[in-house]
């Protein structure tokens, strides 16, 4: 679409337009007369096309004495765009708005059929007749339809501008309108090949993960890391559930090859997720970071190691030059990725420039060099050298100081489709770094951000060859898009609200766009053949190659069967070997489980003898010899064979015997084919059934080994009685002829088990027995005390199968692994289940197991343990809302659990006074004590510095004091699952350091701390170090009354957070007298602290109130910047010492940008 640069004037009123609609108003204002001059342009035929190919065309519309319209609204002559009527509608005194309006309105609104719409992209232009540069041209799109049946600028252009003739606009009374329209059709989503529209196609979103797919595609579309995954060592035997290079491989073979979007459930498997981890929205730049750098270990000892560091790592010197001094301090350090201010930047340019801008230390800032002392300096960042591939993170994500919140920077931020890094003469760039490298960068990729800070939608706008063409990848759709979409569409700012009655609103209303570039992907033009190689199917191993073609053909099969299955009926065959095969290993109740017998795919037009053919090739039994049965479902929910099929069903075709016997309309035929037996075991004709005759099936029981399975079925007489083959079914059971048995009839199974006992003096039709009865039968059970069994009879083991479950046991310690399994009951009680635990670890006292019961949504343990009989049964520990679970955690505990719940258990971490280290202590009290009886407690399990030592104890969070408990507080409400509690030494004796004391054996020490302590300084300080050091008296206890007790903290400031507050180590308490000067405080702290000179001269202290640091001067009195309180909370004023930050930023800078509530991204393995 043609572009015009607008005057600064109307550069300054871009800003102010007014993009609405105006809705048709009752009017008997009609068109006047004007002339019209249209000019039909070719479309652009470029790459850059949408997949609609848009029809284009710009009508020209002169409107001569334009001073004299009288008209509130004037329209124009149709024209026609893409098989439409279009017509401009403006007012030339303005639609209650002191500028021109303008509007492109559907010329046949009111003879359009009911919801009718159409999609267009157009421009209107006001030509500037003296200097055509200057022409005003605004751009936007609109899906019109009845309601919205015209769109446009309320604020075009001011009045006065178009009025002024020597503005060009107004020439001779005639003003020149133009418009340029794209019509394109809808796209129809439900129907949408991607595919087919732009030849790639898209990721599907398992919930939370548009994030992740995001990534995958920009990093599947550089080519070049596309080979490297490729070229990673895999192997036929691996699983790709299991390996994230294969999961890799065959995600992106997929994306390559396949012709629908792609699933990426192997690879979050691969990389040890669950389903909680799939709804858990991340971080783009966080798993960005955290793939890349397992890749890069999984690359190690591969001909592709070091692919990563070719492709995304350049290296930047941090320096600090002294000013007055011949000194200079330097460090490389590497990157993979850009952190960018947007905050404050209008481009990526200005954000550079940021980047490497200059720090002036001086005043209370001054460097410390070495030999030099304090000085005067510059620190700042320069590039030694940038990768063929920049990742740019854009910071969208900060904290809000005033808010006390993360906030998402939704500013106007612009980015070059050409990055220049070596613009300016390479200032951006080190001395020595190799000029004769080109830093020219093209687009590549845009990963956009929609939504806020609490959560939104990714997707990305990639160049996938860097051509003009841009494609729009949303999780499973892709779309071609235009270069305007994917640049100035998502530099975010601000855009006008659509009136839905500009008429009644003289105010433009603008709105936040929350959709905006989050990260940005550069590729260096001198690397660009490199990195957007050739990709084809010799880069990929040949056994992933099998695997997966293998796989798209068992999909192409399965989808040609689903077209197709209309035309065909699936008959299962079950037989006596099927109910051998899995009656007391597979099932315990019916017969058979039909998804596990022969399967036949039999066209529906195939008679039913030709299948019978079929069937007498399959199992080598003649048709004469073959009967068959309808399976039918009874009313309370069993599956039976009902009756045989008559020779008239036979003579019919499959799918007419389908519909005949399947009422529940489904494309499966189940029968039971009846196969007689000869003396020699070779198939002979079946017998004749008669209505007299009753097909039964027979399973065994025996008790001691718990074991049922079936043995055969009889045709008996409906007048029969039971008591007339017993001697038979001794028989098939393998027993003696007079052998006493039971018989029972399985009745049903569900809800509850019915398995009632046969009579057997009575005929079977008095038993209400009919075909496809289940009789089972067992010895007779001896007298009591022969021999000991669990389930004696039929009918209590069918119970104890239908309430069995297994249980995989898991420790607590290790919530992913399974232990152990346990076959229990669903009806076992509390102390069943626990005694069979404590069984199988070996365990004398059950009660010290510990259940903890299993989440079937985060797939993680129940934040609660189950409480000591807490529940009836071992169903309500595996019931979570409406699913039932088949895992428990448990735990081993030292004492009883009714014991144990009666107490209060602490963790306690203690803070030696002399030694640097920290040991956590478990402490048991009962709940209603005090933290006096938890000190008490701990001074048994600790070494004091002195037995007259005291402590006191902290709760700490986030490296911050929120409370020192008092002695008679109760331990019952104490929360120490998020909170650390922490003990510390407060020395009750005092002590003084004094100098040029030699020998050693004059000190004036009682306390050995104190000499180790006083030792210590010497060796920190040396003897001349300790002249200024005085007494430090017994001050916590012994407070004075202008004294007060403060907390202090160490922190340092992130400089890619906009200088955040960052706490880190141990916080601590302080006593601040009065009048005490910030160079004797830090004196004591050093003591404190025991930390040597070159270290602590490097520290600040700072007051530090809301957040922000005042650095405080030496002779600054301490006290007078705190109120008058004892103990101050964590969040108000607190004494900071800051820290500069000398850890090593290689890779990547941790992640700023992650809102502080998320779950951090973790692949596993």
């Amino acid at each position: 679409m043609t572009m015009m640069t607008p005057s600064p004037l109307e550069q300054q009123q871009e800003a102010d337009e007014m993009l609405v609609p105006h809705q048709e108003l009752p009017t008997t204002e009609g068109p006047q007369p004007m002339e019209v001059v249209a000019q039909t342009e070719p479309a652009n035929t470029a790459e850059s096309q949408p997949a609609e190919d848009p029809q284009t065309s710009r009508f020209t519309w002169t409107i001569e004495s334009f001073s004299r319209l009288n008209t509130k609204k004037h329209y124009s002559d149709a024209f026609i765009v893409g098989g439409y009527k279009w017509r401009v509608l403006i007012f030339p005194k303005g639609n209650n708005v002191d500028h021109l309006s303008m509007y492109l309105d559907v010329a046949d609104s009111g003879n359009l059929p009911y919801g009718w719409s159409r999609y267009a992209q157009f421009s209107l232009a006001v030509v500037n007749q003296i200097h055509p540069k200057y022409t005003i041209r605004k751009d936007t799109q609109h899906q019109f339809n009845a309601r919205e049946s015209d769109w446009g600028f309320t604020s075009f252009m001011p009045l006065s501008e178009l009025y002024d003739p020597s503005r060009g606009y107004l020439v001779n009374d005639t003003v020149v309108v133009e418009a340029e329209v794209a019509v394109r059709r809808m796209v129809d989503y439900w129907t949408y090949d991607s595919k087919k529209e732009t030849g790639y196609v898209g990721l599907k979103n398992q919930g939370a993960t548009c994030y992740m797919n995001s990534l995958l595609q920009t990093l599947y579309h550089i080519p070049y890391f596309r080979k490297a995954v490729y070229h990673m060592p895999t192997t036929e035997n691996d699983m790709p559930s299991g390996s994230i290079p294969l999961a890799l491989q065959s995600l992106f073979y997929k994306l390559q090859y396949s012709d629908n979007s792609v699933a990426t459930k192997e690879l979050t498997k691969s990389f040890g997720w669950d389903t909680y981890d799939s709804f858990m929205q991340h971080d783009v730049q966080e798993l960005n970071r955290v793939l890349c750098e397992k890749l890069e270990d999984k690359m190690k000892g591969t001909v592709v190691e070091g692919t990563i560091e070719q492709l995304f790592e350049g290296h930047h010197i941090n320096y600090i030059e002294c000013i007055n001094v011949d000194y200079k301090s330097s460090r490389k350090e590497s990157f993979y990725d850009l952190q960018l201010d947007v905050k404050g930047c209008r481009d990526v340019y200005a954000s550079f420039n940021k980047y490497v801008e200059v720090e002036r230390l001086e005043g209370d800032n001054k460097y410390h060099a070495e030999q030099y002392g304090l000085q005067d300096a510059k620190k700042g960042v320069l590039f030694l050298d940038f990768p063929p591939v920049l990742q740019l993170q854009l910071k969208r994500f900060e904290y809000d100081y005033m808010r006390d919140t993360m906030v998402k920077i939704n500013d106007r931020y612009e980015f070059p489709l050409q990055l220049d890094l070596d613009r300016d003469n390479g200032k951006y760039l080190t001395p020595d770094a190799d000029r004769s490298i080109r830093n020219l960068y093209t687009l590549h990729s845009v990963l956009v951000h929609s939504g806020g800070v609490h959560g939104g939608h990714y997707y990305a706008f990639i160049r996938p060859t860097l051509s003009d063409q841009w494609y729009k990848f949303d999780d499973e759709r892709v779309t071609k898009e235009d270069t305007k979409k994917a640049l100035e569409e998502q530099y975010g700012g601000e855009e006008e609200l659509p009136q839905i009655n500009p008429g009644f609103n003289n105010t433009p209303f603008k709105f936040t766009k929350y959709s905006n570039a989050y990260m940005l992907v550069y590729i260096r033009e001198s690397d660009k053949e490199k990195i957007m190689c050739n990709v084809d199917e010799k880069d990929i191993a040949e056994h992933l190659r099998v695997r997966l073609k293998k796989e798209q053909e068992e999909k192409e099969h399965k989808k040609k069967e689903k077209a197709e299955a209309h035309l065909y009926t699936i008959i299962k065959i079950a037989r006596d070997d099927d109910l051998k095969e899995q009656i007391g290993k597979n099932i315990y109740f019916d017969l058979v489980d039909h998804e596990k017998v022969r399967s036949f795919r039999i066209q529906k037009q195939l008679p039913f003898t030709a299948f019978k053919e079929e069937v007498a090739k399959e199992y080598g039994i003649p048709v004469q010899f073959q009967r068959f049965w309808l399976w039918a479902k009874r009313q309370n929910h069993t599956y039976r064979p009902n009756r045989p099929l008559t020779p008239h069903e036979e003579a019919q075709s499959v799918g007419q015997l389908r519909e005949v016997s399947n009422k529940a309309h489904n494309a499966e035929l189940k029968l039971f084919l009846e196969v007689e037996l000869g003396p020699d075991s070779c198939p002979i004709r079946p017998p004749e059934k008669s209505k007299e005759d009753i097909l039964l099936f027979f399973k065994l029981y025996n008790p001691e080994k718990e074991e049922l399975r079936f043995i055969g079925r009889l045709f008996v007489k409906a007048l029969g009685k039971p008591s007339e083959i017993l001697t038979k079914l001794n028989e098939m059971a393998g027993f003696s002829p007079n052998e006493e048995i039971e018989l029972y009839e399985e009745i049903k199974f569900e809800p509850n088990v019915m398995c009632e006992h046969i009579d057997k003096k009575l005929t079977f039709r008095s038993s209400q027995l009919e075909d496809g009865d289940i009789i089972c039968f067992q010895k007779s059970p001896l007298p009591e005390g022969d021999i000991q069994v669990r389930y004696p009879d039929v009918p209590s083991f069918l119970e104890y199968v239908h309430n069995r479950q297994v249980v995989h046991l898991r420790s607590l310690d290790k919530p992913k692994d399974d232990d152990f399994s346990l076959e229990l009951s669903k009806l076992h009680t509390y102390d069943d289940v626990v005694e069979r635990v404590a069984h199988q670890l070996g365990l004398d006292d059950p009660s010290k197991i510990r259940l903890t019961s299993h989440n079937c949504y985060s797939q993680q343990p129940k934040p609660q343990p189950i409480r000591y009989r807490g529940v009836e049964h071992l169903l309500d520990m595996l019931v979570h809302y409406n699913q039932t679970s088949d895992i428990l955690y448990y735990e081993v505990l030292d004492i009883p659990l009714p014991e144990l719940q009666c107490l209060k258990t602490l963790k306690v971490a203690f803070q030696h006074a002399t030694k640097d280290e920290v040991v956590v202590h478990s402490i048991r009290l009962p709940k209603n004590s005090t933290i006096s009886d938890v000190i008490t407690d701990l001074k048994t399990k600790v070494e004091l510095s002195n037995p007259d030592a005291e402590l006191r104890l902290l709760e700490v969070f986030y490296h911050k004091i929120y409370k020192i408990f008092p002695p008679h507080e109760k331990i019952e409400n104490i929360n120490d699952q998020y909170w650390t509690l922490r003990a510390e030494e407060v020395c009750k004796i005092p002590f003084l350091i004094v100098i040029d004391v030699d020998p050693p054996d004059l000190l004036p020490f009682k306390c050995f701390v104190c000499v180790k302590i006083y030792f210590l300084m010497r060796y920190c300080l040396g003897w001349h170090g300790l002249s200024q050091l005085k007494q430090i008296p017994e001050e916590e206890k012994n407070l004075g009354p202008h004294d007060r007790l403060i907390h202090v903290y160490h922190f340092m400031k992130d400089p890619n957070q906009n200088q955040q507050i960052q706490n880190f180590g141990d916080p601590f308490l302080l006593v601040i007298h009065e009048g005490e000067t910030a160079a004797e405080v830090m004196e004591r702290i050093q003591i404190k602290l025991r930390v040597p000179d070159e270290e602590f001269t490097k520290w600040k202290l700072a007051f530090i109130s809301m957040l922000r640091p005042e650095y405080l001067q030496d002779t600054d009195v301490v006290s007078a910047r705190f109120q008058r309180r004892d103990v101050y909370g964590a969040w108000e004023q607190y004494l900071g010492l800051e820290h500069t930050d000398t850890t090593s930023k290689r890779s990547y800078t941790a992640n700023q940008n992650r809102h502080t509530f998320e779950k951090p991204v973790k692949i596993y393995n």
